[in-house]
């Protein structure tokens, strides 16, 4: 098992590098939320062929992996594509350490996320279990709130009468951040699908949704969404009367 975390972190490394010395030429930011959907799925497939275990359990954990992979990295990289740059990178991309440095913190979270993944397809004795059927209804629940959320977001952004507004409707109406809590649900389903096979350290694959969550809930996620509208919008007396009433990040009842 040792042997495999080392060999997937250096793939993980590796696939990074490649799309850094693109992103680091060019000075684009283009192709980092590309490379970062996409090395789930590289990860995943080549895990699920080296082993040469191709069950039904198996596949579906696969599966999972790779539509929530190719799905963000699709939209994103329309996404960026379409406004031209991600201003989170401003001030970064331009200097050689600094964006090397974000590659390398990419390489660490993609690994740690992965990690209850890379763990069940290293097993050789995987059944189907009822947490098997639990984590995949709350993947599938979560898949359906980003995908749907993500969606009508860039809907509200691409009609011209939104133009500096921000969006208070659909999923966004009960919560700031529904695409996200999809995103957080989607990796805590991920972990309870692999959990019939933990056992002793592996347990430590626990980190692999409370990374994800803290990542987004204290760190590149909900503060710096927060931080951007609060720029555009902090003075307006409705945007002030939305934060105060609705859900940073489980969709609920207004307040």
């Amino acid at each position: 098992m040792i042997n495999t975390l080392l060999l997937v972190l250096l793939i993980i490394f590796g696939i990074q590098v490649l799309f850094f010395i693109f992103a680091s030429a060019f000075k684009t930011d283009k192709v980092t939320d590309l490379a970062y959907g996409l090395t789930f799925v590289i990860i995943a497939w080549f895990l699920l062929i080296k082993n040469g275990m191709f069950d039904l359990t198996r596949i579906i954990l696969v599966i999972m992996v790779t539509l929530w992979g190719l799905r963000l990295a699709g939209y994103l990289f329309y996404r960026i594509i379409r406004i031209g740059r991600d201003k989170r990178f401003d001030g970064i991309r331009e200097s050689f350490w600094k964006f090397a440095g974000f590659w390398t913190a990419q390489t660490i979270v993609i690994f740690v996320v992965l990690l209850s993944t890379i763990i069940f397809l290293e097993q050789t004795d995987v059944e189907w279990k009822i947490l098997s059927g639990l984590g995949l209804a709350v993947w599938i629940i979560g898949f359906a709130i980003e995908t749907v959320a993500d969606k009508q977001k860039f809907s509200f952004w691409n009609n011209p009468k939104n133009k500096n507004r921000w969006i208070d409707t659909g999923l966004w109406y009960h919560s700031r951040h529904p695409n996200y809590f999809g995103e957080i649900l989607c990796w805590t389903g991920i972990f309870i699908y692999t959990i019939p096979i933990l056992n002793s350290w592996e347990w430590v694959s626990i980190i692999s949704p409370i990374s994800i969550a803290a990542t987004i809930i204290f760190f590149s996620g909900i503060p710096t969404v927060e931080k951007r509208d609060d720029e555009r919008y902090g003075k307006i007396k409705g945007y002030q009367r939305y934060k105060r009433t609705t859900s940073v990040l489980i969709p609920w009842f207004k307040g």
